[in-house]
């Protein structure tokens, strides 16, 4: 594939077909001068990059590194998931692809799997690693975390993946909070901050 030209330093193609991961990336990130390009936009609708990394970091490696190097233009992408105490951190990488299925698949995974066990024991933590790689080879990862408690049944009608199940420190769920007031909180907001304070630099 032949690399794209764009000597504007300020454009990154974000790896993910994902609509929602876009929405926040853009809604962190586009404030600061930083346009987000979708792999649609740059023609890198056919990368698919093998995600065979054990840590949430080695797998946001692989994909950012490799749209950078096939596209030609600086790239994030972001491995997250979410690990779960009392299932001795699972589902973690696996987050996305627990089930086979979808995130409702996913959800009720979960739920089965967390049967009998109290609200004080279903701790969990979000977790989200972003690597920002360039066309040189060079990148860097950063990262975000948020802590919670899995819930025992669907609140909320927004976010996605375990959003629903989600409890943090104010009894709500992710999935009950808008979008701008997840941001604040969640662990790819985090991560988002601290990529956004690197390229600031």
């Amino acid at each position: 594939m032949e690399n794209i030209e764009n000597r504007e330093k300020n454009k990154f193609v974000v790896a993910t077909g994902n609509p929602h991961k876009l929405k926040e990336f853009a809604r962190i990130l586009e404030p600061l001068g930083i346009e987000i390009l979708t792999p649609a936009q740059c023609g890198g609708e056919g990368i698919e990059p093998v995600e065979d990394g054990d840590t949430f970091e080695a797998n946001a490696i692989i994909k950012a590194t490799e749209f950078a190097n096939k596209l030609g233009i600086p790239a994030l992408a972001d491995d997250s998931g979410i690990c779960i105490d009392a299932l001795g951190g699972a589902p973690g990488v696996y987050s996305a692809r627990y089930s086979g299925g979808s995130d409702d698949d996913n959800n009720e995974l979960v739920l089965k799997n967390l049967k009998g066990v109290p609200f004080e024991k279903r701790t969990a933590r979000y977790v989200c690693v972003i690597c920002c790689a360039y066309p040189d080879g060079t990148y860097f990862t950063v990262q975000g975390e948020c802590d919670g408690r899995i819930g025992f049944e669907y609140r909320g009608e927004n976010g996605f993946g375990y959003d629903p199940l989600f409890y943090f420190e104010n009894g709500k769920t992710f999935a009950e909070i808008s979008g701008e007031e997840k941001d604040k909180l969640s662990h790819r907001g985090k991560a988002l901050r601290l990529l956004a304070d690197k390229l600031r630099d």
